[in-house]
């Protein structure tokens, strides 16, 4: 059973930072795109930032790109964001997700956690 367990967020000022962190767990999380993914109220989720299986690919929406960086690291099955310069906009609930292929990026994910709430307020 595929589980994803995000934690890190909180309550932060315009420009400051914040790392969330997901654990997984119940599937091969090595062999995976993963995927960070955010709700805002009122709005569809939305991808923000994904990793290749290695994670030597990364990409980025616009609107995170330059201010968020994902990482991972596959012994211990964890997957990063580090979020700086924050901005009231990202304000959501943050989710870690995984690809629905192993060993490729197909476009579409699983969410399997509670996700993390961002407030960015002053």
């Amino acid at each position: 059973q595929v589980q994803l367990v995000e934690s890190g967020g909180g309550m932060v000022q315009p420009g400051g930072s914040l790392r969330l962190t997901c654990e997984a767990s119940g599937f091969t999380f090595s062999g995976y795109w993963m995927f960070w993914v955010r709700e805002a109220p009122g709005k569809r989720d939305e991808w923000i930032s994904g990793i290749n299986a290695d994670g030597r690919e990364t990409i980025y929406q616009d609107s995170v790109r330059g201010r968020f960086t994902i990482s991972r690291d596959n012994n211990k099955k964890m997957l990063y964001l580090q979020m700086d310069n924050l901005r009231s906009d990202d304000t959501a609930v943050y989710y870690c997700a995984k690809d629905r292929t192993y060993g490729s990026r197909s476009g579409r994910y699983v969410r399997a956690g509670q996700g993390t709430q961002v407030t960015v307020s002053t």
